[in-house]
């Protein structure tokens, strides 16, 4: 009797049909979580309908193309600002929101300049307002 067997030879395990599977039940789970949906029994509490939030005070400053500045009916010239807005400050709460608008052909270091004089007077909250 021949023995046709080759010690040599190494064993392969085919592991195609397990990867096969594996991704289809990958695929067959993701499509289906976001259909399982959650509920939780919350009882909300009841808020009145008489009161409405206040609103914090916003201080708006407007700048224009030719470096003026408008804190409501008063213009302010560009170099001066800081020193007049320092005294103007008094008058306000220094958690009060400032809002910026300034137009969009002033150059960055006009912008940085007007937002320095507003945290040089001890404001903190300050923003931007764009368009967009």
């Amino acid at each position: 009797m021949e023995n046709d067997f080759d010690w040599d030879e190494k064993p392969e395990l085919n592991i195609t049909p397990l990867v096969d599977i594996m991704l289809v039940l990958l695929a067959i789970l993701m499509v289906t979580t976001p259909t399982i949906t959650y509920q939780e029994n919350i009882t909300l509490p009841k808020g009145s309908k008489t009161l409405k939030a206040s609103q914090d005070k916003v201080l708006e400053i407007r700048m224009d193309a030719k470096k003026k500045i408008y804190i409501h009916n008063s213009v302010y010239d560009y170099r001066s600002f800081p020193d007049t807005f320092n005294l103007l400050a008094k008058k306000y709460d220094k958690n009060t929101s400032i809002h910026i608008r300034a137009d969009k052909s002033l150059t960055y270091e006009n912008i940085v300049y007007l937002l320095k004089s507003i945290k040089e007077a001890g404001f903190s909250k300050v923003s931007l307002v764009t368009n967009g």
